[in-house]
């Protein structure tokens, strides 16, 4: 199935099962590029208004770069179920055989490589949220709120994918890059996401 290409309900039937792929991966994926996807619309909505005349080059070029996430992030979703496809055959390797170690580590570096850039993804959608969020629509910022909601649980779901991966790994060293890179992500987005979803929550109580 091409996931990207599958209906909601298909999708979500298939991720209830107990089919390897898709999972947590995919599924942040599809999140990610849902919530890029409501900050896109508040600057679908900006363009075209004398109001936001001044702004309207920069959501424009914000709206082209996000269009171009949403792809890239629906990508993800197919990439993340062939990443992980070597690690679930690697674990039914029989133990006594002497290749399973290496075999295991080099499948398990593999499907840390596709979380770790959907959480990439997140981050460049979060900059560009909050863009949308400060000079979109006041009419339509509310779904900049929920963008930037959205995309925060995707980044904070993706990183689970990497932590349980770099936990098994056997070169720490490179499992302790990729664990403080994604703590550097967290750290500073979810903070800049939680900043975007209590701006907008407070415009409406002015």
């Amino acid at each position: 199935m091409d996931f990207a290409q599958a209906s909601c309900t298909e999708f979500v039937t298939v991720l209830a099962s107990n089919a390897p792929v898709p999972g947590g991966g995919g599924a942040s994926a599809l999140v990610a590029a849902i919530g890029t996807a409501l900050g896109n619309m508040v600057g679908s909505l900006t363009v075209g208004k004398k109001k936001y005349a001044d702004v309207e080059e920069e959501i424009i070029a914000l709206k082209a770069k996000c269009d171009a996430l949403q792809k890239e992030l629906l990508d993800q979703i197919e990439l993340d179920a062939k990443g992980f496809e070597p690690l679930a055959k690697a674990y039914g390797i029989p133990k006594d055989n002497p290749d399973r170690d290496k075999i295991l580590e080099d499948a398990t570096m593999v499907a840390c490589q596709v979380p770790m850039k959907i959480m990439e993804l997140c981050c460049q959608s979060l900059d560009a949220i909050a863009v949308f969020a400060e000079k979109g629509s006041r009419l339509a910022v509310s779904d900049a709120g929920c963008g930037a909601v959205c995309v925060k649980a995707a980044l904070q779901a993706a990183s689970l994918n990497v932590f349980i991966n770099t936990k098994t790994l056997k070169n720490r060293e490179a499992a302790e890059e990729m664990n403080q890179k994604c703590f550097a992500m967290l750290d500073k987005y979810c903070a800049l996401a939680d900043n975007i979803f209590e701006t907008v929550k407070a415009g409406f109580f002015k």
